[in-house]
């Protein structure tokens, strides 16, 4: 699963231009700025592309479908693979409304003996790209992550894993193709960091 990222990226639109097929970015109504303990219901940037035109907006992290009336129920911040297309939360946003998550990194909780212990989980350079749905339930935008088994160099931290797109998988997953096998991209680092990070209120650098 993922429950906690990081975003702390001051090049974000430039990242996003980089993209295989994008021609320009729009940030029409701004992105949050850097974070470090980013969690589910806060603002997240989720790119969508359409075109060579990609927009870069802020979203609640937990989707919100078309179809809900009301806040209640627990937030859908992760989406599971196996049941994305069929599950009535997810299917439609599935089918049509793809968009991409970017992140620095996440953390994940690992029971080391009697006591979980965070650890930080990056790549060695530049973003990772999460696959991501969105909706627009209660007039709001909002996405969450799709996750996967974890890949064989993963599972020994947690069994999920958001599903981390190459480069050339990027352009597919937005035109709607399924890609719900684990992630291909491999070589992340992992370290142990500060268990301030359980609390969401803490939000510094030097939660890494």
């Amino acid at each position: 699963m993922c429950g906690r990222f990081v975003l702390f990226t001051e090049s974000l639109l430039d990242e996003v231009g980089n993209l295989p097929g994008v021609q320009e970015v729009h940030a029409p109504q701004g992105t949050p700025g850097p974070r470090y303990n980013i969690a589910p219901t806060q603002p997240i940037p989720i790119v969508r592309v359409r075109e060579e035109l990609a927009e870069v907006d802020p979203a609640r992290w937990a989707l919100l479908p078309q179809w809900k009336k009301d806040m209640e129920g627990p937030p859908l911040f992760n989406a599971r693979a196996e049941t994305v297309a069929s599950k009535p939360s997810f299917r439609t946003a599935f089918k049509s409304q793809r968009c991409l998550i970017p992140m620095n990194g996440y953390y994940e909780w690992h029971k080391d003996g009697s006591t979980k212990t965070p650890y930080y989980v990056h790549p060695d350079q530049g973003l990772l790209w999460a696959a991501g749905l969105w909706d627009t339930g209660l007039d709001r935008l909002s996405a969450t992550i799709v996750t996967t088994a974890a890949t064989e160099e993963m599972e020994w931290l947690h069994h999920r894993l958001p599903k981390f797109l190459t480069s050339e998988e990027i352009g597919p997953w937005l035109a709607g193709e399924e890609l719900l096998e684990p992630s291909s991209v491999r070589g992340f680092a992992t370290q142990p960091t500060d268990p301030a990070v359980g609390n969401v209120r803490n939000d510094y650098a030097e939660l890494i």
